[in-house]
């Protein structure tokens, strides 16, 4: 089999055998497919596209280059959550304790942050001495001792997606949905979880900018979870203002232990209930969706979901009073006021801006190797739909003030769009897909 066979067969729009797309992947992993024709073959799938089935083959292709984790040692039905990346998104920091709470295992491995979207494992190693890496044995065990373990991602799990998304990156090709469909699913699946709910967010802070983009790109994923024998739904959810109102490491823990006490912003919690009883339903812990609530919101006023988390840092190394006193994490030295420039309503929040703005004081990493700070980020005051006036504060920076501080308190200015009049209400969740359809 040659390559550029498969290339000419591509870009004349053919739909390639399972053989052919084992080759192209096997090729990419070992090396022996020149980075020059693997590029052109993604441009190729960016310009022709791929059928479920094709899409479904790369998948099941690049989750098996790798690592694939069994995890039918853990009692239960297992279920993963997926979020496309967003600002502020801390719902894994209390899905993973709340849905537990409610006897659904959670053995999740997660990544950490690139950029402006904030990593769950750089989140927990805010709290002091909390382990992310666990042996696979001491993993299994965890769970099904307290069931929930959150940890690092092994650096095995689909190696053919980091070496093609590498170059996808470089090439102008990442915006192809079978390209991310796959990316996405390959992990998931090698991951081993037995259903699988994505959280597909659109809006400035998303890398899908649309509604109907999401909802694509959530087909698509949802299709090769069926294909492949894996129960998948997908939640369109909204990402055009960032979710909560903290966004840094520690400030997003001692968010997410807020909600775990029934606290916290109302945005956030809800989303996280709406998430949490889809992965109730699909752990066979509840019946439908209005049932999985009731228990979702037991478990919270019960204190039983925030003793979870007390429960799973212990079990991680960390200090469970943290779960009780969240002023145990890092904190910044200054907490910087930044004010509105102008009277108005708060029609809409840049998300990826308010991203970026926490990044320039030391949240967030522009390269993988680069050290971040846990304790700085951005506490937003004014959301959408509030009225403000010149001079209120939109927002906290908490961080040493220079002039790094400076320059982001400009950047979380220029990410508010004031308007005269008050918007009107946006849905928080604009859809839910699954195989019987798209449903709104």
């Amino acid at each position: 089999m040659r390559m550029v066979d498969v290339i000419r067969k591509k870009r004349a729009g053919d739909e390639l055998t399972a053989e052919e797309i084992r080759f192209v992947v096997s090729g990419v992993v070992t090396g022996t497919i020149p980075d020059y024709q693997t590029s052109a073959w993604a441009m190729a799938v960016c310009f022709t596209g791929m059928t479920d089935r094709e899409t479904a083959e790369l998948t099941l292709a690049m989750a098996r280059s790798g690592d694939v984790v069994d995890l039918s040692a853990i009692r239960g039905v297992k279920v993963d959550k997926h979020s496309t990346g967003g600002v502020g998104d801390k719902t894994t920091l209390i899905l993973a304790p709340l849905v537990a709470a409610c006897g659904v295992p959670v053995a999740k491995m997660s990544g950490r942050g690139l950029g402006h979207t904030g990593g769950t494992i750089d989140k927990l190693e805010s709290i002091p001495d909390f382990r992310t890496e666990l042996a696979r044995d001491e993993f299994f065990a965890q769970v099904n001792d307290i069931g929930v373990a959150v940890i690092g991602q092994s650096g095995n799990i689909a190696p053919a997606d980091k070496k093609l998304y590498a170059l996808r990156d470089v090439t102008g090709t990442v915006e192809s949905i079978p390209l991310i469909a796959s990316s996405v699913m390959s992990k998931k699946i090698a991951a081993g979880a037995d259903a699988i709910l994505l959280d597909v967010k659109f809006g400035s802070g998303a890398f899908m900018k649309t509604a109907a983009e999401a909802i694509e790109l959530a087909q698509a994923m949802v299709a090769i979870g069926t294909e492949v024998g894996r129960t998948t739904v997908a939640a369109i959810t909204d990402m055009d203002q960032p979710l909560g109102n903290l966004i840094g490491n520690a400030l997003e823990v001692r968010e997410a232990i807020d909600i775990l006490r029934g606290e916290g912003p109302a945005d956030l919690r809800e989303l996280c209930l709406a998430l949490g009883g889809h992965m109730l339903v699909l752990g066979g812990q509840a019946a439908d969706e209005d049932e999985a609530r009731g228990k979702l919101l037991a478990a919270l006023e019960s204190g039983a979901a925030l003793a979870k988390l007390g429960a799973m840092i212990a079990a991680q190394g960390g200090d469970p009073a943290v779960a009780r006193q969240p002023e145990l994490l890092p904190q910044a030295k200054e907490r910087l006021p930044v004010p509105a420039a102008a009277d108005g309503y708060v029609h809409g929040i840049d998300a990826e801006a308010i991203g970026l703005a926490a990044m320039r004081v030391g949240a967030g990493r522009a390269a993988k190797d680069d050290a971040i700070d846990y304790a700085v980020g951005v506490e937003l005051i004014a959301k959408r739909g509030d009225r403000v006036r010149a001079g209120d504060t939109l927002a906290y920076l908490h961080a040493r003030e220079n002039d790094e501080a400076a320059c982001a308190a400009a950047q979380i200015v220029r990410a508010y769009e004031l308007g005269a009049a008050a918007p009107a209400a946006a849905p928080l969740i604009y859809a839910v897909v699954s195989k019987d359809g798209v449903r709104q």
